[in-house]
């Protein structure tokens, strides 16, 4: 099979590559307009293998888009190009509304004049998995809710509203115009790779550099918290296995407040860096608390019992065992991050 990855150079989509050229025999076509967030150095590994293809792209341009349907003819498509920062959206939304709404409309019309074109077996086959997220749902009120696949959509902020409008798209694509599709809502990723602006890699790089550690408010947001790699493997299985107009969450299985998890990671970097920067006693004593960001939602928790009921799928990591991956992985890996940090890693996206 060949399967499309849009945004393939970001944080999910350059796990989801890995996974596909390392655990499978499919090739991958990774479209990518190489935003800040994109990054071509999480792709070292298998950017060489010739079951990989690299198209800067981004789709929003449908002349491109039809391009590559036409150069590449791929048998699925897996739709993860997003802008994913809940800050940045309240900071600046319209690049959200551009990607997330206007870039999944462009991509499903590109598509479905694609497929009208297969011949019926090849028809039949082809899916379109649309990569969401559980902030489409809102905020959770009780303690003991879960997020399902039924649970209706609250947005609070322009990023969760761009993605539940592109879920809406997807799913009358399907109803109005046949087209195969499936959606997909996980909950918050972790792991290596991640950019650095996001919670667990900013503490992590933060208290090796003996800087704060800014928690919001009071720390007690909760999320559930999926490693990346456990995601990789779950879309792989919804998009090979997965029934047409279905929705699976897919869930790690590992509530946490966000205290907690900033706690947890000082106290690996006690155990893994006990030298540490000039001036810190304890890493937790640089734990900072800064004003809320507005709207922020409470309680995330997903109930991924569809998926594993369905599909056989499960999370192979703990949170114990993925967070002590993640520490030694940046401990392990300064060069990606430290280029990152540096900016030096654009000069690839800005053609220099």
């Amino acid at each position: 099979m060949k399967i499309l990855v849009t945004g393939g150079a970001g944080f999910i989509g350059s796990a989801v590559i890995r996974y596909i050229i390392n655990n499978t025999q499919d090739s991958v076509v990774n479209v990518d307009k190489l935003t800040y967030a994109g990054n071509l150095e999480s792709l070292i590994d298998i950017e060489n293998s010739d079951r990989y293809a690299f198209e800067k792209v981004d789709i929003c341009d449908r002349a491109e888009l039809d391009r590559i349907f036409a150069k590449h003819q791929p048998d699925a498509i897996m739709h993860l190009a997003a802008e994913s920062h809940v800050d940045r959206s309240i900071d600046g939304p319209a690049a959200f509304i551009e990607t997330n709404i206007i870039g999944t409309y462009t991509i499903l019309e590109a598509t479905r004049a694609y497929w009208n074109q297969l011949d019926e077996s090849r028809k039949q086959a082809f899916r379109f998995h649309h990569i969401s997220t559980d902030e489409v749902y809102g905020d959770l009120e009780g303690s003991d809710d879960l997020f399902t696949e039924k649970t209706s959509y609250e947005p609070s902020s322009p990023y969760s509203a761009s993605k539940a409008s592109s879920d809406h798209l997807v799913r009358a694509w399907l109803r109005t115009y046949g087209l195969p599709t499936i959606v997909t809502n996980c909950s918050n990723n972790y792991g290596p790779y991640h950019f650095p602006e996001k919670l667990i890699p900013l503490i992590i790089l933060n208290a090796l550099d003996g800087k704060a550690l800014p928690v919001y408010g009071n720390g007690m947001q909760i999320r559930d918290w999926l490693y990346v790699e456990d995601h990789a493997s779950a879309l792989y299985t919804v998009v090979t296995k997965g029934e047409v107009g279905e929705t699976y969450n897919i869930g790690g299985h590992n509530e946490k407040a966000n205290i907690e998890v900033v706690k947890t990671i000082c106290s690996l970097l006690e155990e893994l860096v006990p030298n540490k920067p000039q001036g810190v006693i304890e890493y937790q004593n640089l734990i900072t608390y800064v004003t809320d960001r507005p709207g922020h939602d409470i309680r995330y928790a997903i109930d991924a019992s569809k998926i594993a009921r369905e599909l056989g799928w499960k999370p192979a990591e703990s949170f114990e065992s993925g967070i002590r991956k993640t520490v030694e992985w940046y401990l392990a890996n300064q060069k990606w991050w430290s280029r990152v940090l540096d900016g030096s890693y654009n000069r690839e996206r800005l053609g220099s």
